[in-house]
């Protein structure tokens, strides 16, 4: 059908281009499409038709009268979009309702017909071809996303994400382009433009290619933002030094992810050494920077001690206590103070604390001889742990007093320089003609070992005592390293956790068992020979508080896959119940300690139980990551713990035993054979 180009005629004639003022054409009550066009639709199309034109006419037909006599007006059969993106365009001034729009006149065709088919024939574009489009216009033509977005009326990230996607590996755009990829692996893919890492991972998916796994795989090489090591550094200095942050465009980042480990641990660790030399300047020997605590050091380690401030000091601090109460009183806070008042309120305070941190130093044989270590907390921030001393500086950090005349234990002679056996009488005259010579070695073993058994017998029988000399024994470990200080042949065992769970030194409970021990730390004489008299001279409470310490520090509950011990497992459950442990207290279930570790059946479990199965219901469709957070939501203040968290139940009281018959059965002890058969059983 040859078209014709025309004017507006008193009898249109079907099949012809016209051209008709915009403030002609009305919607079609006959159009297909009833759900109107969005307006970000009509905004595209709006913007199209600033850049381009109008690229496909309209199809109108005339608007008539009852009697069929022409109104002057056409309805648009179809093109309704072009016509509201066109109204847009005269409502912001662009155009006037007069501008004529070029149309196609169909008066042959059923006009719903002519709107279903415009909707219906039609192929869209695949979603590919339209992300490598975009790039080209990007790299062809120069257009940054702001200039593309305008073109086609989308906002610039969009157009981001677009140009992002089209620049993922050509073999992976047409592995999806043939359905092999969904839209969301694909942008999985598309967190970094290396195409050769992208093909990589690509190749090395197994069945579960979740975009989750793919994001992982991706970036297993690469250093979030979140992390510590990035957080102390930061972007801007990473990037000064020549390092790049890749971003994910389609998911929330948190920042995006150091492309360059290796150079983000060296910018840490020089910066970790600027803080180690200003350490170091405070007097120590030495100072080292680490990102990770070295827990391997085997170092001793000195706890400051307790000074007492001079008489002028501590009239000071009552004097500044008194005015920093007088300026406070009546407000709040410092925040609604006047600003003159609350500068002299923090001017106190800062000489307060100064004050009091006096009253706790360390030896400066100790300074002088020790060292620092300087190490990352879990969120970035430093952390200084003092008082270490190399074994070969330990004497001169910890000098022990010369011994008195007369304390000094001579030699004993040896078997061979004793009589033979049976010379009774030789034996009492070298006796009578040596009175200073020391008994053998085999009569010391001897009479010790009669010794021993007399200690064995009169500490069971005097628990008080046993319960000093097992505090004795084990504070001597743990606070001085000294294992043959005590004469228990207890040795308590500490594991360090840090190496089983990231962070959890730096926890809010860690900082509690860390303060628990750097109390009683400051407490303890300096000389372990002084020991044993400081816990003879601690109430009985505070003797009890201290083996409690001791015997915590000792406590190793780990399930670890390599390590089968169910009956210690199972001890710690009943030690658990027994002091009814509440771990949700200062545990929650977040993205990072739990949710985003688990699979996503495991979240819907744990909001199941800790929520309802409504709640589960709600989010079991979502992707992974978008699932981990709003878990971590709905689980915020429930309690809810994992299995390996939980307590358990409290195991039901042993019925008591039976009244004896008489007092006198109480005094029995029990028959051979029964106290065999128990120690079988206890030895099974």
């Amino acid at each position: 059908m040859n078209a014709v180009t025309q004017t507006v005629a008193a009898e249109p004639v079907s099949g012809v281009e016209i051209f008709v003022p915009l403030a002609k054409l009305k919607k079609s009550p006959r159009n297909a499409r009833k759900v109107p066009h969005g307006e970000a639709a009509i905004e595209a199309l709006a913007a199209s038709i600033q850049h381009k034109g109008l690229i496909q006419n309209l199809v109108i037909e005339p608007e008539t009268k009852e009697d069929g006599t022409p109104t002057g007006y056409y309805l648009v059969t179809a093109g309704e979009g072009r016509r509201l993106a066109m109204l847009l365009r005269a409502k912001r001034k662009q155009i006037k309702k007069s501008e004529v729009v070029r149309c196609w006149l169909d008066t042959a065709n059923d006009p719903s017909e002519i709107s279903l088919d415009e909707n219906v024939t039609r192929t869209p574009m695949h979603p590919a071809d339209q992300f490598e489009r975009f790039r080209e216009l990007s790299e062809s033509k120069g257009y940054g996303a702001e200039e593309i977005g305008a073109r086609f009326g989308v906002s610039a990230g969009v157009v981001k994400q677009r140009l992002r996607l089209g620049a993922v590996s050509p073999k992976l755009l047409q592995v999806y382009r043939e359905d092999g990829l969904t839209l969301d692996q694909l942008m999985a893919f598309a967190i970094t433009e290396d195409h050769d890492r992208q093909e990589q991972v690509f190749a090395n998916l197994h069945h579960n290619r979740e975009p989750w796994i793919i994001r992982r795989d991706m970036t297993a090489s690469n250093v979030s933002a979140e992390d510590r090591r990035a957080v102390f550094v930061g972007a801007e200095a990473y990037a000064e030094a020549g390092g790049n942050i890749i971003r994910d465009l389609f998911s929330e980042d948190r920042g995006g992810f150091f492309e360059d480990a290796g150079l983000l641990d060296t910018l840490a660790i020089e910066k970790l050494r600027e803080v180690a030399e200003r350490v170091q300047a405070e007097g120590w020997k030495w100072a080292e920077a680490h990102i990770d605590y070295p827990h391997a050091h085997g170092m001793r380690r000195f706890y400051p001690q307790t000074v007492a401030l001079s008489d002028e000091e501590e009239a000071r601090v009552d004097e500044a206590w008194a005015e920093y109460d007088q300026i406070v009183d009546g407000y709040d806070s410092l925040d609604e103070m006047p600003e003159d008042l609350a500068a002299k309120a923090r001017a106190l305070d800062a000489e307060m604390d100064a004050l009091s941190a006096k009253r706790s130093a360390y030896d400066p044989n100790v300074i002088a001889n020790g060292g620092a270590f300087v190490v990352l907390h879990h969120d970035g921030t430093v952390r200084v742990e003092r008082g270490f001393v190399r074994a070969e500086d330990e004497a001169l950090a910890d000098p022990q007093p010369e011994p008195e005349e007369g304390d000094a234990t001579e030699p004993q002679m040896g078997d061979d320089e004793q009589p033979e056996d049976g010379d009774e009488d030789a034996q009492d005259a070298d006796e009578d003609e040596e009175p200073g010579k020391p008994i053998s070695d085999s009569l010391t073993r001897d009479l010790s070992a009669y010794r021993t058994l007399a200690l064995r017998v009169a500490l069971a029988e005097q628990p008080d005592m046993a319960l000093i000399a097992l505090t004795h024994t084990l504070t001597a470990q743990l606070f001085y390293s000294y294992a043959e200080a005590g004469c228990l042949e207890v040795r308590p065992t500490v594991t360090p956790l840090g190496s089983h769970a990231d962070g959890i030194e730096d926890t809010p409970l860690a900082a509690r068992a860390s303060e628990q021990h750097e109390a009683w730390a400051e407490r303890m004489p300096r000389d372990v020979a002084d020991l044993w008299g400081f816990i003879v001279g601690l109430d009985e409470a505070k003797r009890i508080a201290l083996l409690a310490h001791c015997a915590a520090r000792t406590v190793n509950a780990l399930r670890l896959p390599w390590d089968r011990k169910p009956r210690s497992l199972h001890t710690a459950d009943r030690l658990a119940g027994a002091l009814a442990l509440d771990v949700a207290k200062d545990w929650t279930p977040t993205v990072d300690s739990y949710l985003g570790r688990v699979t996503k059946a495991h979240i819907v479990d744990a909001v199941t139980e800790g929520v309802s199965e409504d709640a589960a219901r709600r989010i079991a469709d979502m992707k992974k990551p978008d699932m981990a957070q709003a878990a971590e939501q709905l689980l915020s203040g429930t309690g809810w713990l994992p299995a390996v968290l939980r307590t358990p139940e409290p195991e039901g009281a042993d019925p008591a035993p039976a009244e004896p018959e008489d007092a006198d059965s109480v005094e029995q002890p029990p028959e051979v054979e029964d106290s065999e058969a128990s120690f079988a059983v206890a030895a099974e």
